[in-house]
């Protein structure tokens, strides 16, 4: 369809006449709750209830991880000839891009993403994902080594089982697509818990994974809260992994779930407080502008890695500012998610709404100085919205630099040269991932290897492909997305040694 079509009024008309998918997913059917329980989905733009959605617990989770673990024992699914377990998860992503408008709608509502974020970022990139995934299946190898010649050793690298993903709420679609790619693709059944705040997607998702060809019982899902599905898929005793992107808090007791259960393996990835620095050096300001400005406030920085602390050298660091300020009141529209020309939407929940304001209000208090934002959207009043908000005068000492906001706030702080800036960078319990701006190729490269982070960009921000690793050092977490490594962590090896007599 042309992008012309994509009107406020195409996007309003095609949500009025969606059917959600409220229940859970178990072995191929959707099934309501054992005792009845439910929680709403809400519109974060709105403050309305979207719809009732099944709210499971153990019995679920039970359920589920029991279907898991008889799917893959039987090998429907783990020892499908490798060709064959490709050609359904191409085309689980030809089905994923071919729903493109339902997933973008389903998102949207749940979250208050802008309908055209979904479009232009979160597909394509779930898409892509699966299509990156389903290409590797054959090209896992084992490896055979040098022995004695009356022997023969080699390694085999299985799936682990029944692994238990936990996504969060602020790419419903993509983490996803990024944990399932790697899990599926080296054979292992997995059960889906989507984020209490954006359920919706994922039972199309599971459906549309059966429609493909994927046999019952592989992809399952069970909605419900972190602290009551999310904890018993974490203590149960036949999951053999948790994959996780989240709260360090929660990544925290995952691990200790797991170690007062069957010592499960998991990974997570908990977030940062990205620093984005420009030297003094780099003279094309404009670029590392605009850069720096859609770092923050991109997907209503509610981002992971969102560069919230931005280092500039004292030298430039006035119009620096200038052109933040300029630029941001060019770049956003803060409105309807819905609406195609809204560029920034609703925070997820009104509770999420009064945690990054109170941080607006610490950080007046810390005494920095508020540069611009700091409201909400008085025609919207129960909408969940924060503006675009920037404090200048900030020593990383303060909250608002130290603490992961999760929300349109940014921090400028200034560094006085490359060594002041590396140490403050590295001043964090996180290490996602960092940026430079410089024309120094020295500085540039002795910057890479210092700085704690487990993604670097070098006169840019946010950039890759599915070769790029994605992970980080310290809270950050110990998993990594999105590349060849991701399939070691849903597999394990088996040592063989044959005596030839």
């Amino acid at each position: 369809m042309d992008s012309q079509t994509y009107t406020r009024d195409f996007w309003h008309t095609k949500a009025g006449k969606l059917e959600f998918r409220v229940n859970h997913f178990i072995d191929g059917a959707y099934l309501p709750s054992a005792d009845g329980r439910t929680f709403p989905s809400i519109n974060p733009a709105t403050g309305a209830t979207i719809v009732e959605v099944a709210r499971g617990g153990e019995a679920e989770v039970n359920r589920a991880v029991a279907v898991a673990r008889k799917t893959f024992k039987s090998g429907v699914w783990s020892r499908m000839d490798p060709r064959a377990r490709m050609a359904v998860l191409e085309k689980f992503s030809a089905l994923i891009e071919a729903n493109a408008e339902e997933f973008a709608i389903l998102d949207s509502l749940d979250m208050g993403k802008p309908v055209m974020d979904m479009m232009n970022i979160d597909i394509p990139g779930s898409v892509t994902s699966l299509k990156f995934f389903a290409e590797t299946i054959d090209k896992i190898e084992g490896a055979v080594t040098s022995t004695a010649a009356n022997a023969l050793h080699y390694i085999l690298r299985q799936p682990l089982g029944v692994v238990g993903i936990i996504v969060p709420w602020n790419y419903p679609l993509m983490m996803a697509a990024w944990k399932l790619g790697p899990a599926l693709a080296t054979g292992n059944s997995v059960v889906l818990k989507p984020a209490e705040q954006s359920p919706l997607s994922a039972g199309l998702l599971a459906e549309l994974f059966i429609e493909a060809g994927g046999p019952s019982g592989v992809l399952n899902v069970v909605h419900g809260l972190g602290e009551e599905v999310g904890k018993a898929l974490a203590l149960h005793n036949d999951v053999d992994k948790i994959a996780f992107t989240g709260s360090t808090e929660v990544g925290k007791l995952l691990m200790i779930y797991a170690g007062q259960s069957n010592m499960k393996r998991v990974t997570t990835e908990c977030g940062g407080k990205t620093p984005q620095i420009v030297l003094g050096d780099w003279d094309d300001l404009d670029t590392a502008v605009t850069y720096a400005v859609n770092g923050i406030y991109g997907n209503q920085g509610e981002v992971c890695n969102a560069g919230s602390r931005i280092l500039v050298d004292k030298k430039i660091h006035d119009d620096f500012v200038e052109r933040f300020t300029a630029r941001t009141a060019e770049n956003f529209v803060l409105g309807d998610p819905l609406d195609p020309s809204t560029t920034i939407g609703p925070l997820v929940t009104a509770s999420h709404q009064k945690r990054v304001l109170s941080f607006i209000d610490i950080g007046r208090k810390e005494g920095a100085s508020l540069k611009f934002g700091g409201g909400t959207l008085p025609s919207a009043p129960a909408g969940a919205y924060v503006e675009p908000t920037l404090f200048t005068g900030v020593n990383n000492s303060m909250q608002i630099a130290r603490e992961e906001i999760f929300g349109p706030v940014a921090t400028i702080i200034p560094v006085d040269g490359m060594d002041d800036a590396i140490e403050i960078a590295n001043d964090t319990i996180y290490g996602l991932a960092a940026s430079i701006w410089t024309r120094d190729i020295s500085k540039a490269h002795l910057f890479a290897r210092d700085i704690e982070a487990g993604v670097v960009w070098v006169n840019c921000f946010d950039h890759g492909d599915m070769t790029s690793i994605w992970g980080g050092y310290k809270q950050t977490g110990n998993g990594r997305d999105k590349c060849l490594e991701a399939l070691t962590q849903y597999t394990q090896t088996k040592s063989v040694w044959v005596n030839l007599g």
